[in-house]
């Protein structure tokens, strides 16, 4: 007798019980197109104008323990930062660990009626008396196909309206937001406009003018375009030593949020590197560089203030005893690397950041991207 077909999937749609609460959901076209900082923008935009707005991750991919819970990264930033009056658990229903998709794909009809279940019961609790709920996606309108939840479907079973955050240009957020937007329709959800993050300042107007005329074509708003902000994208000096794996030497307890503007490799002479010794500045040398690290400890001294953000000893070679005494006087942030300057420069380079709780410096910028750049007359009044 031949093995029985596995069972369809059947796809629980009916909407949530609470049907009043305005809600919108934030999808991107791709990974890193800046889908977080704008919801992060987005709910205080919303809070100015709404007393009660909720928020949601419905799936989440990258989760941290919460009281027995796995929280989505994201829902757990929002909380920290705004206080969400609803139960954090509730803000992160669906949390895809390693081996999720195929403990779903085993038995997908049983599996799917309750995480739709879990999903709709979450979103209401977050909802309840609110004005206003967001909704986090993940990633582009595909992501979710392979257990049913994509998050096309999820803002269908949600009744949501959806806003896709595209990167910086023209032609190529244009056709992903146009592809995105197809699986959209497909499943009947209404794409409500476009946000644009990530454009070179002197790029802003005719970025603004032409995606703008091309996505109305394709019956998208443009609602916004966001300028490249590098602070945003700058790794604080804690971020940087658990990249590269190195060891705090002097100034951990100040030095893990100093942000990182830029870095140099200390190849230049003592005199060179006076130049670079200015807050934001990461230098990148060996521990044998004395001329160096006098340069940094002398102009410390005689200022008496922050002269740089850090410093970074390559190939695993500490200064001589007495340096390390100097620099146990001075407030420099200095961290131990085994891998050498290009290394650890290219490493530095690659680095993908996220904004964190204690990214405080970051939270007003993200605020005014948002208030200064998106037109939130035109999103509220597609309600």
């Amino acid at each position: 007798m031949p093995p029985a077909e596995p069972e369809e999937p059947k796809v629980l749609m009916e909407k949530p019980i609470n049907r009043e609460t305005k809600r919108i959901f934030v999808a991107a076209t791709r990974q890193n197109d800046g889908k977080t900082t704008s919801c992060l923008g987005l709910y205080a935009a919303l809070q100015a104008r709404f007393p009660r707005v909720g928020f949601i991750k419905p799936v989440g991919q990258r989760f941290i323990e919460v009281d027995g819970f796995k929280i989505d990264e994201d829902s757990f930033l929002l909380d920290a930062i705004y206080k969400v009056d609803v139960p954090i658990s509730s803000m992160s229903p669906i949390a895809i660990d390693s081996t999720f998709t195929r403990r779903y794909l085993k038995n997908p009809g049983t599996a799917l009626g309750k995480l739709v279940d879990q999903l709709c019961r979450s979103f209401d609790r977050v909802s309840w008396e609110k004005d206003f709920t967001l909704i986090e996606g993940t990633g582009h309108a595909g992501v979710g196909s392979v257990f049913d939840l994509s998050n096309a479907r999820v803002a269908k079973i949600l009744g949501a309206k959806v806003i896709i955050v595209s990167q910086g240009g023209i032609g190529r957020p244009v056709d992903e937001i146009s592809l995105n937007k197809a699986l959209f329709d497909k499943e009947g959800v209404e794409v409500i406009g476009a946000i644009i993050n990530k454009v070179q300042g002197d790029k802003m107007e005719m970025v603004q003018d032409f995606a703008g005329r091309a996505l109305k074509r394709i019956g998208i708003p443009l609602l916004g375009v966001l300028p490249i902000q590098r602070m945003l994208t700058a790794p604080n000096l804690g971020q940087v030593a658990e990249e590269i794996k190195g060891r705090w030497i002097n100034g951990k307890a100040d030095g893990e949020d100093e942000r990182i503007m830029r870095f140099v490799i200390g190849a230049m002479t003592a005199k060179g590197v006076i130049d670079y010794l200015q807050p934001g500045v990461l230098i990148i040398t060996p521990g044998d560089r004395d001329d160096i690290l006098l340069a940094a400890i002398a102009n410390a001294g005689i200022s008496g203030k922050k002269v740089i953000s850090g410093i970074i000893l390559t190939r695993d070679i500490m200064p001589h005893p007495k340096l390390m005494e100097l620099l146990a006087q001075t407030n420099i942030p200095v961290i131990a690397a085994v891998e050498d300057s290009y290394a650890i420069a290219s490493k530095i380079a690659g680095m993908t950041i996220k904004t964190q709780p204690r990214d405080k410096d970051k939270f007003p910028i993200i605020k005014n991207l948002i208030n200064d750049h998106v037109d939130m007359d035109t999103l509220i009044n597609s309600f």
